[in-house]
C-alpha cells in the first residue's frame, strides 16, 4: 500500500469513529451495569430487532463459551425482546427508535459501545442467529482462546459464516425458545464458496452456500458475503467499516495467511432458517433498512415460501468443529 491509500485509510477511521461519536445521540440507556465490568471480561455486542424467541438460547450459549457482559442495543423491538433483556443481570441495554440503515445497519452505534467501553477488552460482535465455533471449543472456552490469542500477539480472529438449514422445509417444524437451533437447522453446504481478497482492505470476501446457491443463482456476485472478524482485542481507536466484514486499521483484516501457512480461524454457525423466516424476510422487506436496497430480502421474498427446502444431495449434518477442519472451513493453525 503506498503512501497515499494508507494516509486515505487513516482519514476514513477518523471518520468513522467521529460519525459514531455523533450516532452515540440515538441511544437511550434502557438498564446500564457497565459498573461490573471487570478489566479481564469478554464482552459481546449485539444489535437487534424481535428476536425474543432466539434470545434464551442465545444468551445461554455465549455464557457457556465464556462471555461476561453483553452489551445489546435495541432498535425498536416489539416482541418483548427489551423487557427479557432489561431482566438479565449480565446485560446492559440501550434503546433506539433511529433508522438501522442511517446508522450503517447497526455499525455506528456499536462502534461507539466498543470505543466507549470496550478499549483493552476482548470483543465479540454477533448477531442473534450467530454461534461461533472454534478449534477445540468443546474442551476450551473463549477465555482460554483469548489467552492464546494475547500470548501470540493476535488481535483479531476470524470466522467464516456457516448457513445451517433443515433436512424439509423450512419452516415445517416450530423453533420453542431456549432450544438449540441447530436441533432443526442442523445442515450446511460443504461447498460452494469462492474467496478473493479486497486490494484496499486486505480482507478476504468470502459468498457461497445456500443462499447463492438458492437465491442467487443467477448473480452469484451478489450473494451475502460470508466473511466476518467478530472477536478483536479492542483498541479506542479502531472502527468496524462494513458489519463484521472489515475493520481498520486494515493490519486487523490479515487474519489468514501467515507466512505461507494458515492462522487459526473459527466459523459462525447460522441457524437462519427456523419457521420464522418467512415472516422477518417480509417484514425487513417492508421496513427497507438492509444493505443494498434489501437486495438480500427482495431475493428471499421473490423466491416463495411453499415447500421450500434448502437441503440437496450435497448437504452434510453439522456434527462438530472437528468436521469443519477437515472441510476446511476453519483451521486450528498453530494452536496446538
Amino acid at each position: 500500500m503506498d503512501v497515499i491509500q494508507s494516509y486515505r485509510l487513516r482519514l476514513q477511521r477518523k471518520r468513522w469513529r467521529a460519525r459514531a461519536f455523533r450516532k452515540r445521540r440515538e441511544l437511550a440507556p434502557r438498564t446500564v451495569r457497565t459498573g461490573l465490568i471487570k478489566p479481564s471480561d469478554i464482552l459481546c455486542f449485539v444489535t437487534l430487532r424481535d428476536e425474543l424467541v432466539r434470545l434464551p438460547y442465545f444468551l445461554k450459549y455465549y455464557r457457556s463459551m465464556g462471555v461476561d457482559h453483553f452489551l445489546i442495543v435495541d432498535n425498536d423491538s416489539t416482541d418483548g425482546s427489551d423487557q427479557y433483556l432489561a431482566q438479565q443481570p449480565d446485560v446492559s441495554l440501550w434503546h433506539t427508535t433511529s433508522s438501522y440503515r442511517g446508522a450503517r445497519f447497526g455499525v455506528d452505534w456499536l462502534n461507539w459501545l466498543q470505543s466507549r467501553y470496550g478499549h483493552n477488552h476482548w470483543t465479540l460482535v454477533v448477531d442473534p442467529d450467530e454461534f461461533l465455533v472454534f478449534p477445540y471449543c468443546e474442551t476450551r472456552d473463549l477465555r482460554a482462546l483469548t489467552d492464546w490469542l494475547d500470548s501470540a500477539s493476535i488481535k483479531s480472529f476470524s470466522a467464516m459464516l456457516l448457513d445451517t438449514y433443515p433436512r424439509e422445509a423450512v419452516g415445517a417444524r416450530r423453533y420453542r425458545p431456549g432450544q438449540n437451533p441447530l436441533e432443526i437447522a442442523g445442515w450446511f453446504d460443504p461447498g460452494n464458496y469462492t474467496i478473493s481478497r479486497n486490494p484496499l482492505y486486505g480482507n478476504l470476501w468470502i459468498q457461497g452456500g445456500p443462499r447463492a446457491r438458492r437465491f442467487f443463482a443467477d448473480k452469484p456476485d451478489q450473494a451475502p458475503a460470508l466473511n466476518k472478524i467478530p472477536l478483536v482485542k479492542w483498541h479506542r481507536r479502531y472502527t468496524y467499516v462494513s458489519s463484521t466484514h472489515m475493520l481498520l486499521p486494515r493490519g486487523l483484516n490479515l487474519v489468514y495467511d501467515e507466512w505461507g501457512g494458515e492462522k487459526a480461524s473459527g466459523v459462525l454457525l447460522h441457524p437462519k432458517f427456523l419457521d420464522s423466516f418467512d415472516r422477518k424476510a417480509a417484514e425487513e422487506l417492508s421496513r427497507s433498512e438492509h444493505y443494498a436496497d434489501g437486495r438480500e430480502y427482495k431475493a428471499y421474498v421473490a423466491d416463495g415460501t411453499e415447500n421450500r427446502s434448502l437441503w440437496c444431495r450435497f448437504s452434510e449434518h453439522y456434527s462438530g468443529w472437528r468436521q469443519l477442519d477437515d472441510l476446511g472451513l476453519l483451521s486450528t493453525g498453530n494452536w496446538a
